[in-house]
């Protein structure tokens, strides 16, 4: 089945992040959000990046407009219903996804591929009881989704196999890296990401050095390009804190994975990283 139209449901940083991928190679793109501030958010994003595209000499500004006016904003679910793939990317919540796959299921066709963005969450929970589950699958973008070039397609214990495959080629086709993975506890990436976190969370709470310290170290002597403070400021304090929550969960409280009550107390203060403008770092001065 060709695919042309994708729908995206969510316009945060993820999802105008993938609508922008979709919409540069060429796919028309419907990007829900029933908040219009948001989607004015997205609208100014995919402005800003497309303009530094055509100052950089990327595109042209009949490029710039024509990626942009492939992006559609629409606010009912209903507008959804004739895309070729829908790819969710709403925040970490089972219970959210849950209420929008069991819509999709009902509103789409039978052979269109729902796709959930999840880096954390079962794809097996999230089709479970629903008709067609052949059809869901995981699709985790990584943080910004138009420059990071792997995606993680999660099979599933339902999903099909061609529905599988046919994932995996979308995925090449937005030019990115697609990696197949089975449906576990934080997959591959998030699972190895956790001690990065924990640990220095940890280390911070035991007083050994500041924020700023263990960035430095860790980019200077370990080779990583963003520090574990610098990282979770730029995903988002609450979506790091909501991946480890279900992370440790899943593996039923194993104790390497047990969440910080560093990054509690900073959801509940609101401090989550860069779209606050306060994390582990001010981003106001």
């Amino acid at each position: 089945m060709e695919i042309t139209t994708v729908g995206v449901i969510g316009a945060g940083t993820m999802g105008a992040g993938i609508a922008l991928v979709c919409s540069r190679r060429g796919y028309q793109v419907l990007l829900l959000d029933a908040n219009q501030a948001v989607l004015d958010k997205a609208n100014a994003y995919f402005t800003s990046t497309l303009e530094r595209d055509v100052a950089k000499g990327k595109i042209t500004e009949a490029q710039k407009e024509e990626t942009q006016k492939r992006i559609t904003p629409v606010s009912a679910m209903e507008r959804l219903g004739d895309c070729d793939v829908v790819i969710e990317a709403v925040p970490e919540r089972l219970d959210l996804k849950k209420s929008i796959f069991t819509s999709l299921a009902q509103l789409c066709r039978s052979d269109a591929l729902l796709l959930s963005n999840t880096s954390s969450i079962s794809i097996t929970e999230i089709a479970g009881g629903l008709p067609h589950p052949e059809r869901i699958l995981g699709f985790h973008f990584f943080n910004p989704a138009p420059v990071m070039p792997l995606v993680e397609v999660i099979r599933g214990m339902k999903s099909g196999e061609e529905e599988v495959q046919r994932a995996y080629r979308f995925a090449e086709a937005l030019g990115k890296v697609p990696v197949l993975v089975t449906d576990t506890p934080g997959f591959i990436v998030n699972r190895i990401a956790r001690p990065y976190y924990n640990e220095a969370l940890r280390i911070l709470g035991d007083g050994v050095a500041d924020v700023a310290k263990i960035d430095r170290i860790m980019k200077r002597a370990g080779g990583f390009k963003m520090g574990p403070f610098e990282l979770q400021d730029m995903i988002g304090i609450d979506i790091n804190f909501a991946t480890t929550e279900s992370v440790y969960s899943d593996f039923f409280q194993e104790g390497r994975f047990k969440p910080s009550r560093i990054q509690q107390r900073m959801v509940q203060a609101g401090s989550l990283g860069r779209k606050t403008g306060e994390g582990f770092y001010d981003y106001n001065k």
